[in-house]
């Protein structure tokens, strides 16, 4: 079993961490994983992850949300009603690239059998590309593998690595797939929580930074092969999906959602002509009935002249779920016998001990 980036003596950022260091720790939050793995008849490495804003409840209390587009060549379905209305009544999906329509329309009917949809949904589902290793073009996932990872959902930590949508996914030329990490930060009216989950499926190795160590650039194919040695690699993609429980209005979610760039450039992301670098951001702070005879709401609001703490552990969080998802993903084998090499965590823990970066010595596993 692989370690989390704080398990091997790596503590990056200021603020700490909640419980689980994942997007669970905003209240109410609930992730889970359906992942597909076989050979036969045809190669599968993929899957779904379903992230719940309020568990079972955000069908019926919606979340003020937002997002942000850092490079386009990508997909995230329901995007033109949520920036309308800054608002969000569905869970979210991941999933890969050929199979965001079976996670949609798995969650409508879900939505429509339970009674949930009083006229329409439109949910909110996201890709990348798993092409490399999963033959994505078998198209494996079916409405009952969306149901699953639905069904699966749970607060507490969080499965990381190759699981759920991440499953097939590649990042700086290792292993890559789902991270999460979270950061508490201490306002004058209370402490409020920044949660952050990624499926990260972009970049190139020698970009690699850790804490702003150049890891990529220290670690050669000799040592680790890459696995694009032969010919170019596919163009790539991440999302990151980013809770909270600040009571935010939309545009400041739309704010929150930028700031995952930071996170994702402090470790070595540029938004690649054909990355899809699409970023979500949703709050809970506020409640939103869907039905009901009150007419008016009263809704709360953090000053945007206190948002500062918010962008920073936003940041700070991104960069860690994303070397989460790294540090936890396993080496695999897949379609057309692709291999793509797990980071080595020894020599992770090795070039950062030189750089002055490790808390302390901890045995990793590779």
């Amino acid at each position: 079993m692989r370690q989390r980036l704080r398990d091997l003596g790596i503590t990056i950022g200021q603020f700490p961490p909640g419980p689980y260091n994942a997007i669970t720790d905003v209240p109410g939050v609930t992730v889970g994983h359906c992942t597909v793995i076989h050979d036969k008849p045809r190669i599968a490495r993929t899957g779904v992850t379903m992230i719940l804003p309020r568990g079972g409840d955000i069908w019926h209390n919606y979340a003020f949300a937002g997002y942000h587009s850092f490079n386009g060549n990508g997909e995230m379905t329901g995007i033109a009603w949520l920036k309308e209305s800054g608002m969000l009544g569905s869970p979210i999906g991941l999933t890969n690239t050929h199979q965001v329509g079976v996670v949609r329309d798995a969650l409508v009917e879900h939505s429509v059998r339970l009674g949930y949809t009083q006229s329409f949904l439109l949910p909110v589902v996201a890709e990348t590309y798993d092409g490399w290793l999963n033959d994505i073009n078998a198209f494996h996932l079916t409405k009952e593998h969306a149901l699953a990872a639905l069904n699966a959902a749970q607060s507490g930590p969080v499965a990381e690595g190759n699981v759920g949508g991440g499953t097939g996914m590649i990042c700086h030329d290792f292993k890559g797939g789902i991270g999460t990490a979270s950061r508490v930060v201490a306002m004058m009216d209370g402490r409020f929580t920044i949660g952050v989950l990624v499926q990260a499926n972009y970049g190139d190795r020698p970009l690699l930074r850790v804490d702003g160590v150049p890891v990529g650039e220290l670690i050669p194919d000799d040592h680790t092969p890459t696995p694009f040695k032969t010919m170019p690699g596919p163009s790539s993609s991440i999302i990151i999906i980013v809770g909270t429980d600040a009571p935010l209005l939309p545009n400041q979610c739309d704010r929150l959602a930028q700031r995952a760039t930071v996170g994702l450039a402090r470790v070595g992301g540029t938004g690649y002509n054909g990355s899809g670098d699409i970023f979500l951001a949703f709050s809970t702070g506020n409640h939103l009935p869907a039905q009901g005879n009150r007419f008016l709401r009263d809704i709360k609001m953090v000053p945007n002249s206190h948002m500062n703490d918010l962008f920073n552990a936003t940041a700070e969080a991104v960069e860690e779920a994303i070397l989460n998802a790294l540090c936890a993903a396993e080496t695999m084998i897949g379609f057309h016998g692709h291999t793509v090499h797990a980071l080595p965590l020894d020599e992770l823990q090795e070039i950062m001990a030189a750089y002055g970066r490790v808390r302390e010595k901890v045995k990793s596993k590779k």
